[in-house]
């Protein structure tokens, strides 16, 4: 029964990982997990099937199943695979983008307004995701009025790179030398 279990929770979490692999476009790394996959479900299955008489093993079975699914995002999230674009509105037109580029992020920006007394700026950022809650937080504490949307992104041309990249770390140690 616990081979059931953790055998599936093993090949749920791989099709967990390999469906996220699969939607950001790396079928090579998605055929690989998949072969591991199929191999670590025809053991479970074939248990099961073979002793459909014992309930237990459908138990031990649907349970595998839906730990593995947690366990699957787990890993993803994990991993971080891939980017996600920031879309920002600063109400302190002027002050984020410029501050957020000093941190080492490549932000295109445009001057608008929400009437004539609310002056703003839309700041996007493509990033990559594992540095997403960095770069939040980094906007929360420049500019808490600000209002942020998330998205996945499947693809980036990354064109030539005209400006100067650093890391979010590589700012940060810059920004305390400076203290």
């Amino acid at each position: 029964m616990p081979l059931i279990f953790f055998a599936r929770v093993i090949d749920v979490s791989l099709g967990t990982f390999r469906t996220i692999v699969i939607f950001r476009g790396h079928k090579f790394l998605a055929s690989f997990i998949g072969f591991f996959e199929i191999i670590v479900w025809l053991v479970a299955a074939g248990q099961v099937l073979t002793n459909l008489d014992q309930w237990y093993l459908a138990l031990a079975y649907a349970c595998g199943f839906a730990v593995g699914n947690y366990v699957g995002i787990s890993i993803e999230n994990r991993f971080a695979i891939g980017n996600e674009l920031i879309r920002c509105i600063s109400f302190n037109r002027d002050l984020l983008a410029g501050k957020l580029r000093e941190a080492g992020f490549k932000v295109v920006s445009f001057d608008g307004d929400m009437g004539e007394d609310y002056p703003v700026e839309l700041l996007l950022i493509i990033e990559k995701r594992r540095n997403v809650p960095s770069l939040i937080q980094l906007i929360k504490d420049l500019d808490p009025t600000a209002v942020y949307s998330v998205s996945d992104v499947k693809s980036v041309y990354e064109g030539p790179d005209i400006l100067p990249r650093h890391s979010l770390l590589h700012s940060t140690l810059m920004q305390l030398g400076k203290r």
